[in-house]
């Protein structure tokens, strides 16, 4: 199993929420991860621009190719996410409850690559491989946010 960091826009994300969780895609230029992609892998998504954590799926197919367009944004209109896999939603958070980044990338082995103070440089870009101790990290983190109870 492989554990794959999706870094996607507040506003991609969303769209990945209307189609239930249930598909997700990685850029044109990731061909040769999107070939890795596997049934049981673990997908997690980093939300940039609110730097946070919103949920986690599993892969439960094939990879796939497709050019319908469904993410990407107006100021990009070439931007295409080709690579394309089906999921099914592990435990998802809505806006406001997502879990903070920061804190997870202090305790995470891969942002260790980069100086603690430029922790962001770790979920730049669409896809990054993570450790199963940096996914369950993660995981865990996410499923004690989902059940905590609103403020």
């Amino acid at each position: 199993m492989t554990n794959w960091l999706l870094v996607s826009s507040a506003e991609n994300f969303e769209k990945t929420r209307a189609l239930g969780f249930r598909q997700a895609g990685m850029k044109s230029r990731h061909r040769r991860k999107w070939e890795r992609v596997a049934p049981g892998d673990r997908v997690l998504f980093y939300v940039t621009g609110v730097k946070a954590i919103g949920g986690v799926c599993r892969v439960t197919g094939a990879p796939f190719e497709s050019h319908e367009r469904i993410w990407g944004s107006d100021a990009k209109p070439l931007e295409d996410y080709p690579w394309r896999f089906p999921t099914e939603p592990v435990v998802t958070l809505e806006p406001g409850r997502f879990v903070p980044a920061e804190p997870l990338a202090r305790e995470m082995e891969y942002p260790k690559r980069w100086p603690a103070d430029s922790w962001t440089l770790a979920f730049q870009g669409n896809v990054h491989e993570l450790s199963d101790a940096d996914a369950d990290l993660i995981e865990a983190a996410v499923r004690r946010a989902a059940e905590a109870v609103p403020a």
